[in-house]
This record gives C-alpha cells, sequence and structure tokens, in this order.
C-alpha cells in the first residue's frame, strides 16, 4: 500500500523559481500541469504521475534537477 509521501512525490514537483525561469509556458503547453506559486522562490508543480514523470524527463533535457 502506498503511503502519503510516496504519492505526494509522484504527483508534484517543487523547485526554485529560478531553476523554472524561462520553461514554465514550455511546460505549461506540453504538459497537463498546473504550476503553483508556493513561495516568493519556490514553486509547486501539480499534476497526475504520468504527466510528473513526462515534466520530470523534460525538465532534466533542459538541466533543470528535480529530486
Amino acid at each position: 500500500m502506498s503511503n502519503a509521501s510516496q504519492l505526494r512525490d509522484s504527483t508534484q514537483i517543487v523547485l526554485s523559481r529560478e531553476a523554472l525561469e524561462g520553461l514554465e509556458q514550455q511546460l505549461d503547453d506540453e504538459f497537463t500541469v498546473t504550476v503553483f506559486p508556493e513561495s516568493e522562490n519556490c514553486c509547486r508543480i501539480i499534476g497526475s504521475p504520468v504527466e510528473i514523470k513526462a515534466a520530470s524527463e523534460f525538465l532534466a533535457r533542459h538541466g533543470v534537477s528535480v529530486r
């Protein structure tokens, strides 16, 4: 059975706003995700596990480290 943290990790990515700079529009156009401003320096990308995996791969191809 999945626990809450595993489910949360598969449905969101948390990044600094700086890391996402210049990629947000492309991310929004290519994937069914929501980019939510978490704080002044941080944002959260939320979507289905399939979309989050694809978005993670997209970000990695563009040099963004996703934890």
